[in-house]
């Protein structure tokens, strides 16, 4: 998947997760950015489950920003996936 252009998906409510994302040039990597009501005990965790969704669909080059609402993982992988899909233009 070859992100194209800025995208984002989710909502700053409570329980939801707001993920913003955005192309960088080639080679750059991933950049992600975390801001969460629950940083110290699941910020790790948090990223983690990102970066396995990036690694199964060969994503790099990508500035992801996740500013989270204490979001279960399903949430998260629900708008993490509609935010790839909307900048993929899938």
């Amino acid at each position: 998947m070859k992100i194209i252009k800025k995208a984002q998906a989710g909502s700053f409510e409570s329980s939801d997760i707001l993920v913003l994302v955005e192309p960088l040039n080639d080679n750059s990597g991933r950049k992600i950015e975390i801001d969460s009501t629950v940083m110290k005990e699941y910020g790790d965790s948090i990223k983690a489950l990102i970066n396995k969704y990036l690694d199964l669909h060969k994503i790099q080059n990508i500035h992801l920003i996740a500013k989270d609402k204490g979001a279960l993982d399903p949430t998260i992988l629900a708008r993490v996936e509609t935010a790839l899909k909307r900048a993929s233009q899938q």
